[in-house]
């Protein structure tokens, strides 16, 4: 919507409208916050039982039913104590008010018997809230504390307009019918087990995808002057005090203890690389210095949020962190959004979308190292001729960074990629360059992610491809049938030709009718059905099937070698 105040108070009254239509329904039922995401709207309870997927019709339609009878929502200050009094059965409440300044009244609204504490932002009654849906129940904890009181969420989103509803609904519709969870078991890809929750297991399959996504951007990266390295999963904890982590993503991280001594499941690979950089001294003329890693790290997520590839406790990113001088810094920034457009426009995501996010409560340093890299940032956005919007407050804890936004085939918007700049690790480990005087000087050190995670952007395509990878990223590309056994030695020699060039080609063998042989190409989504019968075989030809149904008839086993040195490319 254009109008970002309005959305804002939409997403804002629904919160509300949720928490009154759980309280009715659900008598005893706590209610704790319920705040405006980017995309819509949750609230956290402690009900008597937990919530079901199987709650969510009924609370939609207590929702409805509330709306309609158009309760104004009306907002006025009160005292501290006031406040204590409405909430004194919400030990949650309470602890928010006691958090307050006890010098400044507190907002509540209303709205026909529900009260909330609230800063405001809301539309006029209940009945604007025409076009809403619950989205789902997850687990989780009071203050986002692990070792806090477990609650139950419920999250939603709503819509100014019935057309805007109806889209979001198809798009919803669409999504559950090429959700890369249930493509990825059809496809034979990757999947999921309880005994490692939110960590993905792929599959022969899937490691094609894999790894061509790694083979892809290694190629780019090699061509742009990236060195790459490989550091450890596990770390002493010493190393993550010295960095940061400790204190600001220790939450995040897993711990375990080695011969009396804690080590850190790294949740980044950037530690880790700079302690490769302390092993020799660096001369100025070495900057910009440009080091890659496809680096595992471990994020301990809540297990209410974890959701298939795209939400995940272990993942793969495509590190890479580059050390320059201070004045490098806008170059090599728009040389690495050069980089990104170039590997995202061989997916099809060409209308990219910038933000740039800015200092967070929970941040080292001072506010001049951070406007400094705000502001390489600017430069390296503006003169690579990008258009960005401001994140306030939503960079990393050690430095400002872009955040690259992709849309994919079902108009969905994904942050995958960012470049952040970082004055604070080469300054917590004091690592230095020798500078053209002789001086020691301290580098600047730019983070850079494209794919971001390579599990999640792997479920991200599955979804944008609806399971169609193009030809050079599809497991298997090709599939030989045959009309009748007679032509399997024929058939052989095919596969043997197109295997030396290195397609991936399987030859059908089940002995099925070639109806039978290509719909199970077809749900298997392979690009090419090369279908050989008796006149194939006696003209020493092949007739190409295309997944979409095209045929095209005579070709030679060199007429594909050429098209697939073509699309491989």
């Amino acid at each position: 919507m254009k109008n970002e105040e309005r959305l804002h108070n939409l997403r804002h009254s629904a919160a509300h409208l949720l928490a009154q239509a759980v309280l009715e329904l659900f008598p005893g039922t706590k209610i704790t916050i319920g705040p405006v995401t980017k995309t819509g709207f949750f609230y956290d309870f402690l009900p008597p039982e937990n919530f079901k997927e199987d709650d969510l019709p009924k609370i939609e339609e207590k929702m409805r039913q509330l709306a309609k009878q158009d309760f104004a929502i009306k907002g006025k200050q009160v005292s501290h104590q006031e406040a204590k009094e409405l909430f004194k059965d919400n030990e949650f409440k309470i602890e928010i008010i006691e958090g307050l300044d006890s010098s400044e009244p507190i907002t509540i609204y209303s709205q026909g018997n529900f009260i909330d504490l609230c800063k405001g932002g809301h539309v006029a009654s209940t009945g604007e809230l025409g076009h809403f849906k619950l989205l789902g129940v997850s687990g989780s904890y009071w203050r986002a504390d692990r070792e806090g009181i477990p609650l139950q969420r419920i999250s939603g989103v709503v819509f100014e307009s019935k057309d805007d509803f109806e889209q979001y609904v198809k798009r919803v519709e669409e999504a559950k019918l090429y959700d890369h969870r249930r493509l990825g078991k059809q496809l034979d890809l990757f999947s999921f087990h309880e005994e490692a929750p939110g960590i993905v297991f792929f599959h022969a399959k899937g490691m094609k995808i894999f790894n061509n996504l790694v083979a892809y951007l290694r190629k780019l990266q090699d061509d742009a002057g990236y060195q790459e390295v490989r550091t450890p999963l596990v770390l002493h904890e010493s190393l993550w005090k010295t960095s940061g982590h400790y204190e600001n993503y220790k939450e995040n991280m897993f711990f375990t203890n080695i011969e009396k001594a804690t080590h850190c499941v790294r949740p980044m690979n950037c530690p880790g690389g700079v302690l490769l950089y302390k092993e020799r001294p660096h001369s100025y003329r070495e900057l910009p210095l440009r080091v890659a890693e496809f680096g595992v790290v471990h994020r301990c997520e809540l297990s209410g949020v974890l959701h298939g590839m795209f939400r995940v406790r272990g993942f793969t990113m495509d590190d890479a962190h580059i050390y320059c001088t201070p004045d490098q810094v806008a170059d090599e920034v728009a040389g690495v959004l050069k980089l990104t457009t170039q590997v995202y426009k061989k997916f099809g995501f060409e209308n990219l979308k910038m933000a740039l996010a800015t200092r967070p409560e929970k941040s080292i340093g001072s506010d001049e190292l951070w406007q400094t890299g705000i502001d390489a940032l600017k430069v390296g956005l503006e003169t690579s001729g990008f258009k960005y919007e401001i994140n306030e407050g939503e960079g990393a804890f050690y430095g400002p960074k872009i955040e690259i936004h992709i849309k994919d085939a079902m108009g969905r918007e994904w942050q995958c990629g960012t470049v952040q700049v970082d004055f604070f690790l080469p300054q917590n480990f004091d690592i230095e360059y020798i500078d053209s005087d002789q001086s020691r000087k301290r580098p600047v050190m730019i983070h850079r992610a494209i794919y971001g995670s390579l599990e999640r952007f792997i479920g991200i395509l599955t979804e944008h491809y609806r399971g169609h990878f193009p030809f050079w990223l599809a497991p298997v590309q090709a599939c030989v049938l045959t009309i009748t056994d007679k032509q399997m030695e024929y058939a052989g020699t095919v596969l043997a030709r197109l295997k030396s060039h290195g397609i991936r080609v399987e030859l059908d063998e089940s002995g099925d009718q070639i109806s039978a042989q290509i719909r199970h190409a077809q749900l298997d989504k392979i690009p090419w059905m090369v279908v050989i019968g008796k006149k194939e075989e006696a003209q020493g030809t092949v007739t190409l099937r295309h997944v979409d149904g095209k045929q095209e008839f005579g070709l030679t086993v060199e007429d594909l070698l050429a098209r697939a040195k073509e699309l491989n490319k």
